[in-house]
């Protein structure tokens, strides 16, 4: 028998970003986290079921970069939204507040019974809600 690591739910979630205190904005202000605590260039910020830390990279920036899904790493962040009235409303705060979006999909055709809503962060990071079908 082979020996598995057994893992729990997501515990934290670090994103490196441009400007720590323009994505605190966005992710409070947008997406409801709450700060959590400031750990010197970092700030850490809680949804109520997760934490995600926002800090600037550890080592020298490369000169203007931006997230890319198509690079090694990271490819977006989903969070769980109750219905599909909610991803409605998010596309409308989205576009209040001139943030880049996809439209919702139903990925059900596909054998996932759920709703997405793909948009980005100030640094071009994929985020995404998903609701139940």
């Amino acid at each position: 028998m082979t020996d598995v690591i057994m893992t729990g739910p997501v515990h934290h979630v670090t994103l490196t970003v441009t400007d720590v205190e323009r994505s605190r904005e966005f992710y409070t202000t947008v997406l409801n986290f709450q700060v959590l605590a400031q750990i010197g260039l970092r700030v850490l910020l809680r949804n109520g079921t997760m934490v995600l830390a926002l800090g600037p990279a550890p080592h020298q920036p490369l000169a203007d970069d931006r997230f890319d899904e198509n690079r090694v790493g990271l490819d977006h962040l989903s969070f769980a939204a109750d219905s599909l009235a909610d991803l409605e409303r998010a596309v409308q705060i989205l576009d209040q507040r001139g943030a880049s979006h996809g439209e919702i999909k139903d990925l059900s055709p596909a054998g996932l019974p759920v709703y997405v809503l793909a948009f980005r962060d100030p640094d071009n990071i994929q985020l995404e809600l998903t609701a139940p079908r």
